[in-house]
């Protein structure tokens, strides 16, 4: 007989996680199941470990900014002490132990095992099959997507799992993708001594952001000595004698000790048995309406949903479905006109809302503002690795901005200003009014609003 529980949460990534242990704490009685790490692809392979790579690699660059300001400075580069933190500091070396007791310690059940939905309402681990009075949670995340190149498949390869584990640095380093992971990474490995070539098959990279974000980054790594390859499809892949050759559409070709693979992700539902929730298995995403309801007593949060891969989405749609499963009567809808989203390359890149392409595509009056940091005052005196711009995206028929980029030495910290401005739809004569303080890296706002 199937043990009778409330709520069954397939998948305990940041967004599994939250959700059941909200759930558990609530009253309810929850499963979770989870066949990898608890605590998903952020803390292990992600979000964190990535950002202790970048933050040793920036400081080797602000050391090497030292001469001509402040006296003179030479750094050596060691990857020695970036893979013990990650290891010791970030992951526990891949152990989620202590993430299992926390959850385990607000009251929900935690299975390690492949979850496979048998049912309305119904999923087995293992032996057990649980029935969900409730209904189910969807947070299985997603997997990086590897493009079917000839040659690629058998062949050690790095995901962005390999280069965050990884404890000695390759000579060289092909990487495919020139999206937020690709760029990230190699500007890091490229700042630790590794030559780093950049494949990329559309014009620019960071293709989903302003083109002048990925002009930005792309001239930022150029000058770590990383060389990019655009409008560049690879066509095969060779492996042997511990290199690399990834052959272009052209016909030329890219050498690496190590090859990293990050032309995107896809949804890990494969086998899960999504059918059996009237769902279709092979949907690039788990669509769900403004309750996170993928369905009758069905719920999905996280990356599975393709609404974006943040880590702060998964968190806010573990909490709208929390709040819809537990039936209150001030729950919120979800609304993502105003997605955040940074890539931490240095310059470091935030953004929130509509793209001017985006903005103009949907059919909008479109006006653009946009101001350079070297200009401002806060630019001029920062001096060395002030490069960046501000530029605000205006809906001129409702007078409020509707998207915003904002990119420099703290560009996701100035972002939250415009992320702001542009979910509570603040009217931009209201913007142009506020008192923006003086010198700040942020007050170039105010002067991309004049150009409007």
């Amino acid at each position: 007989m199937a043990e009778q529980v409330d709520v069954v949460v397939v998948g305990l990534g940041v967004g599994g996680e939250e959700t059941a242990g909200r759930l558990a704490q609530a009253g309810l009685r929850v499963v979770g199941i989870e066949s990898r790490l608890v605590g998903g692809e952020c803390p292990y392979y992600g979000c964190i470990p990535s950002k202790m790579m970048i933050r040793a690699a920036n400081l080797i660059a602000e050391t090497r900014r030292v001469d001509g300001i402040a006296g003179t400075a030479t750094v050596q580069p060691d990857w020695t002490p970036v893979a013990k933190r990650i290891r010791e500091e970030a992951t526990d070396t891949w152990n989620d132990q202590v993430a299992v007791d926390r959850l385990v310690n607000k009251g929900a059940t935690v299975i390690k095992d492949v979850a496979t939905v048998t049912g309305p309402n119904a999923v087995r681990a293992g032996d057990t099959e649980y029935e969900a009075a409730r209904g189910i949670v969807i947070a299985t995340g997603t997997v990086p997507s590897v493009p079917p190149i000839d040659g690629l498949a058998g062949t050690p390869y790095w995901t962005n799992r390999e280069a965050i584990e990884v404890e000695t640095l390759p000579a060289s380093l092909v990487v495919l993708g020139g999206g937020a992971i690709g760029m990230e990474l190699a500007q890091v490995f490229a700042r630790f001594g590794v030559q780093v070539s950049v494949v990329e098959g559309a014009p620019e990279v960071l293709s989903m952001e302003e083109p002048e974000s990925g002009e930005l980054a792309r001239e930022a790594l150029e000058r770590d000595g990383v060389t990019f390859r655009l409008g560049a499809h690879a066509q095969q892949v060779g492996y042997a004698d511990g290199t690399f050759t990834v052959t272009l559409a052209d016909g030329a070709t890219a050498s690496g000790e190590k090859l990293l693979v990050a032309t995107g992700r896809r949804v890990a539902t494969a086998d899960l048995g999504l059918d059996k929730l009237g769902l279709d298995p092979s949907a690039r995403r788990v669509e769900v309406d403004e309750h996170v309801r993928a369905g009758d007593k069905v719920w999905a949060v996280g990356d599975v949903t393709g609404v974006g891969a943040f880590t702060h989405n998964a968190m806010y749609q573990a909490d709208i479905a929390v709040r819809d499963i537990l039936q209150e009567a001030d729950a919120p809808t979800a609304s993502y006109h105003a997605m955040p989203r940074v890539t931490f390359t240095d310059p470091e890149i935030g953004a929130v809302g509509m793209t001017e392409k985006q903005a103009r595509d949907a059919g909008l009056n479109v006006r653009i503002g946009s101001t350079p940091i070297p200009a401002s005052t806060r630019g001029w005196i920062h001096k060395a690795g002030n490069e960046g711009f501000i530029k605000v995206v205006m809906d001129a028929d409702r007078g409020v901005l509707v998207g915003a980029t904002s990119a420099g030495p703290t560009g996701g910290e100035v972002l939250s200003a415009l992320a702001v401005a542009v979910h509570a739809a603040v009217p931009v004569n209201t913007l142009r009014q506020m008192i923006y303080a003086y010198p700040t890296f942020h007050r170039a706002i105010s002067e991309a609003l004049k150009e409007l």
